[in-house]
């Protein structure tokens, strides 16, 4: 557990920690989602600035990354309290840090106990980056060489990435309008669309965002598009779409020509799908709801590039979504890998002769990865891979994730 991590702690203030303690519960004891969660505690008062709403945001999300530490360093078998968690809290603000102030809550929190605890357990890696132990044995066993530091990489707090409209802007002139908008910026090397925030800020409230100028994407996630390198006037299917965010990009990569047929089987992330392309300016994606396996077989053979990014276990983006340690469940692995080789077999049947397909997933594990790769081009001679990419965040500092790109004989 790293000093100091979140830069907000300086002085805490009652309203901000009862905030933060109300949603821990929620998330913890009520297994709610932390994004979730969080949106609807900024929602709820309106009043706050922008600091408090970033101490919250970030110790919320900083107690769930390090959830097992804390419960260790408190002593807490299983959170049954909201006792439990104030406690977590006051802990967490000392490793990171902090001060206390002297209320009830964090009377019984010995420090130099704390201390001596934390020297204890770090020597074990399941306990100090805070994952399950079956996590850490998966991860060991599939990644020997570099699991260490990647687990340690995945525990740090996330870059904020946009990637620059196209068909709008440039990413000189974002990072200019932005920057009169008070948010500063600077370019992702390799990535020609790609601006880093250079401190976190609501920019879903600037001029440049609502006027489609911008999407936030991690870097990682851009390379995708680039990947398949599409061409103006091409008919591309992106099958595995969700809410569309390497759908636009691929549509700015295609100068809004020719045509994308967005799939999910879920219809409303297909409806957020559109409310973004709206936005960006985007008149040359359609969508199409997947209700059964003849919704694919209708489309064999029509794809000059297919974009399969299939669901996986998230393993790559725990940075940004630390609860998934908690709530995913190595049966869901055997589950989840079944359903890629299923997506792959199958939704590759759409790509016309000669054509491109990218298979990707945001994932570091060769199970979902490499290994898909490998049986699928043993099993369909008629494919061929030409290249592909492990990104790990210990070694790229950006979100974990694979891709590879085929050609259809």
């Amino acid at each position: 557990m790293s000093r100091i991590e979140n830069k907000n702690i300086r002085r805490i203030y009652r309203n901000q920690s009862e905030a933060v303690v109300n949603a821990l519960w929620e998330i913890f004891a009520e297994r709610g989602y932390a994004d979730k969660v969080i949106e609807r505690t900024l929602k709820a008062d309106r009043r706050r600035g922008s600091g408090d709403r970033a101490f919250i945001a970030e110790t919320v999300y900083g107690i769930v990354r390090y959830r097992r530490l804390l419960e260790v360093l408190c002593d807490i078998t299983s959170i049954s309290s909201m006792e439990d968690i104030w406690r977590m809290m006051g802990v967490y603000i000392l490793r990171e840090g902090g001060s206390l102030p002297p209320w009830s809550e964090f009377e019984d929190i010995d420090v130099s106990y704390v201390e001596k605890k934390y020297e204890e357990v770090k020597h074990i890696r399941a306990i100090r980056e805070s994952i399950p132990d079956w996590m850490d044995e998966i991860g060991a066993r599939e990644l020997p060489n570099v699991w260490d530091k990647e687990i340690e990489a995945l525990n740090r707090q996330a870059q904020v990435i946009i990637r620059a409209n196209a068909l709008k802007t440039t990413r000189e002139a974002l990072k200019e309008a932005l920057e009169k908008e008070g948010v500063r910026t600077r370019e992702v090397e390799g990535l020609p669309y790609a601006l880093e925030m250079e401190e976190r800020k609501n920019v879903w409230d600037t001029d440049a965002f609502r006027s489609g100028a911008f999407e936030v994407q991690d870097a990682s996630s851009q390379r995708v598009a680039a990947l398949l390198s599409p061409q103006a006037g091409m008919r591309v299917v992106d099958a595995c779409a969700g809410a569309g965010g390497k759908t636009l990009h691929l549509s700015s990569l295609m100068e809004n020509k020719g045509s994308i047929i967005a799939m999910d089987i879920y219809p409303h992330k297909l409806e957020e799908l559109k409310r973004r392309a709206r936005r960006a300016g985007i008149s040359n994606v359609s969508t199409r709801v997947i209700e059964s396996s003849k919704t694919i077989k209708r489309m064999a053979g029509t794809a000059d590039c297919l974009l399969l990014d299939v669901p996986c276990s998230g393993m790559g983006i725990l940075r940004r979504n630390p609860d998934a340690k908690w709530k995913l469940r190595p049966e869901f692995l055997d589950e989840i890998t079944a359903t890629q080789y299923h997506i792959l077999s199958t939704y590759s049947k759409i790509l016309k002769s000669g054509g491109r397909m990218v298979y990707a997933t945001c994932s570091i594990l060769p199970r979902e990865n490499h290994l898909q790769v490998e049986r699928f081009l043993k099993e369909n001679s008629d494919f061929s891979l030409i290249e592909q990419h492990s990104i790990y965040a210990s070694v790229d500092g950006y979100d974990g994730f694979y891709m590879a790109l085929m050609k259809k004989q």
